[in-house]
C-alpha cells in the first residue's frame, strides 16, 4: 500500500530580508485572515503570523518563572499500546509546580516529589486545560501577550486562550468540540494532530462517556485501533499534520482530532471562536446532559466520578439541568428574535424524512416554506482555499489505513500536502451539506446492517449503549429541533 503523507510545512520566517526581526510583513490582515477563518471547511496551518508575539518565548521554563511556584494539576497517563484510549476518567493526577514537572521530565525526579509514584519511562504528565483567567489571575497583564485580534478578533487575547504543556506521549483522547472552531498557537516542542472530518462521526463510533459538556469523544484508539470491534473505523479519512513552533493550526467546526505530544515538552495556546451555530448546539449539549445525567445517576447515584469528566464540576442535579435546558433554548430564541427567518431541521410526518423547513420567530410563520440558504452552517460562503500557499498550508488526507502497530504510524513520504492541479482536497472542498448528511445518514445504516450480522442472539444491553443511541448527535441535532419548532 502506499506510504500516507501528512502536511509538509514550511519553516517559519522570523525576520525580514535584512535579518532583523519585526521587519517581516504578515501575509495576512486581520481582516483576511478571519475571512479565511470563517470560510475554510478543512483544517490548514497558518505560518508567519504570531513571530512578533511576546508569547512566542513562552517556553516551559519561562512560564515556571512566571508562574513562580504556584501549584497546577496534571493528568497522569501510561505510556502504553492498548487499543483502548485513555479517556480522563482512567487517568491519576497530580498538584505540583513547573519546576517539579521539569524535574521530573529530566528523570531527575526526587523520591519525595510529587511524582514519585510516576516512573518518568512509563508515565506521561499533561497540564491541560489552563484557562488564563484562572492560572494567571494575579498577573493579567501577561493576557496581551497573545494576541489573536492578528487573525480578526479584535480585543481577544490571552483572556480567551488556554494553555497546555506535557511531556512526550501526553495526548488528548479523540474528540470532537461542540462549540465554535479552534485556533492553536505552538510555543515550544512539536505535537502531531489526527483530524476526521465531521461527515465520518459514524466511522469514530461517538460516545458522550465520560461526559463532558463540550466534547464527544470517540470510542476509537486512533493511534492504535480496535478494527474487529471497530470496522466502520477503516472508513473514516485521516488528516495529519505535526504542528511545529510559531504555526498556528485552524480547526473547523465538528472536526475530529486526537493530539499527542511527541517533543520532551510541549507548550501550545488556543482560543475557541464562537459561531452562530453554537446557539443550537447550546441546546443540543443541554439535552444531552439532561439524558446522561438522568440515566447515569439512576444507575448508580453514589458514583457520579465514573462517568463525569474531570473537568465538569458544576452540579448535575435534574432541577439544575431542566434550568440548564430552559436557559439554553431561551438563550436561542434571544439570539434570533430580531432575525427574520431562523432555518432549522424538522421531522415530518410524510416518510418520517428530514427536510428543511424555515421558521419565522417572531411572527410563527407555518411549517412548510422552504429556504434557499442555510443561515447556520455557513453554505454559500466564499471558498478560501485559493489563499492556500506558503503561508497557509492545507492540513493532508492520509492515504493509507492505520497500521496495526504504532511504530511506523508516523512515517511521510514528504509530499506536499496539494497536488499539482490543486485537488487533492476535492472531497471536502465546498461540500454541500445535503451530501454530507446523505453520506452520514448511509453511513449509520450500513453500521446498524453490519451490527446486526454480526451482534450475538443473546445481547446485553447496557445504561451506555442506550446512552449511546439516545444522545448520539444525529438524535440530539433532530430532539432539539423539536423543541424549538414547539417554542415557536
Amino acid at each position: 500500500m502506499a506510504a500516507g503523507s501528512e502536511a509538509t510545512i514550511p519553516k517559519i520566517l522570523a525576520a525580514g530580508a535584512g535579518g532583523e526581526e519585526g521587519e517581516h510583513v504578515k501575509p495576512f490582515t486581520p481582516e483576511k485572515a478571519k475571512e479565511i477563518i470563517m470560510s475554510l471547511q478543512q483544517p490548514a496551518i497558518f505560518c508567519n503570523m504570531v513571530f512578533d508575539w511576546p508569547a512566542r518565548h513562552w517556553n516551559a521554563k519561562y512560564l515556571s518563572e512566571v508562574l513562580h511556584g504556584k501549584r497546577i494539576r496534571f493528568r497522569m497517563g501510561m505510556k502504553s499500546t492498548s487499543t483502548v484510549p485513555q479517556f480522563e476518567t482512567t487517568c491519576s493526577y497530580v498538584e505540583a509546580t513547573l519546576e517539579e514537572f521539569l524535574t521530573w521530565n529530566c528523570d531527575q525526579s526526587s523520591i519525595s516529589g510529587p511524582f514519585r509514584d510516576y516512573d518518568h519511562s512509563k508515565f506521561w504528565a499533561y497540564a491541560d486545560y489552563k484557562y488564563f483567567v484562572s492560572l494567571f489571575e494575579d498577573k493579567t497583564d501577561i493576557f496581551q501577550d497573545v494576541k489573536w485580534s492578528d487573525f480578526g478578533f479584535p480585543g481577544r487575547n490571552g483572556q480567551e486562550s488556554t494553555l497546555w504543556i506535557g511531556s512526550l506521549g501526553a495526548h488528548t483522547p479523540c474528540h470532537l468540540d461542540s462549540y465554535g472552531c479552534n485556533l492553536v498557537f505552538q510555543v515550544q516542542g512539536r505535537k502531531r494532530w489526527h483530524l476526521f472530518p465531521p461527515e465520518d462521526t459514524p466511522f469514530l463510533y461517538p460516545t458522550r462517556i465520560p461526559y463532558e459538556e463540550s466534547s464527544v469523544f470517540s470510542k476509537i484508539n486512533v493511534v492504535n485501533p480496535d478494527l474487529k470491534r471497530f470496522p466502520q473505523f477503516q472508513k473514516a479519512q485521516r488528516h495529519m499534520v505535526t504542528l511545529s513552533p510559531g504555526q498556528v493550526l485552524f480547526v473547523p467546526r465538528h472536526w475530529w482530532h486526537y493530539v499527542e505530544s511527541i517533543d520532551p515538552v510541549t507548550v501550545s495556546i488556543n482560543s475557541w471562536i464562537e459561531l452562530e451555530e453554537d446557539h443550537l448546539a447550546r441546546v443540543e449539549e443541554a439535552i444531552t446532559r439532561m439524558l446522561v445525567c438522568a440515566l447515569k445517576t439512576a444507575e448508580n447515584p453514589q458514583n457520579t466520578r465514573a462517568w463525569l469528566n474531570p473537568t465538569e464540576v458544576e452540579e448535575t442535579s435534574h432541577e439544575v439541568n431542566c434550568c440548564y435546558l430552559n436557559a439554553a433554548v431561551s438563550a436561542f430564541f434571544d439570539r434570533f428574535r430580531t432575525s427574520k427567518v431562523v432555518e432549522i431541521q424538522a421531522l415530518r410526518t410524510d416518510g418520517d424524512r428530514m427536510k428543511k423547513e424555515v421558521f419565522n420567530v417572531c411572527d410563527h410563520v407555518e411549517v412548510g416554506q422552504t429556504g434557499s440558504q442555510n443561515l447556520t452552517t455557513g453554505i454559500g460562503k466564499p471558498e478560501a482555499s485559493s489563499h492556500f500557499g506558503p503561508d497557509l498550508v492545507p492540513v493532508a488526507q492520509r492515504s493509507e489505513e492505520p497500521p496495526s502497530e504504532r511504530g511506523g504510524m508516523f512515517e511521510s513520504d514528504g509530499k506536499d500536502s496539494v497536488d499539482k492541479d490543486g485537488e487533492h482536497f476535492g472531497k471536502l472542498r465546498c461540500a454541500k451539506r445535503q451530501q454530507i448528511m446523505s453520506n452520514s445518514e448511509n453511513a449509520v445504516e450500513e453500521e446498524i446492517v453490519s451490527n446486526t450480522t454480526t451482534v450475538p442472539s443473546q445481547t446485553f444491553i447496557s445504561t451506555d449503549d442506550l446512552l449511546d443511541c439516545l444522545v448520539n448527535p444525529q438524535v440530539t441535532r433532530i430532539v432539539a429541533q423539536l423543541l424549538i419548532q414547539r417554542s415557536l
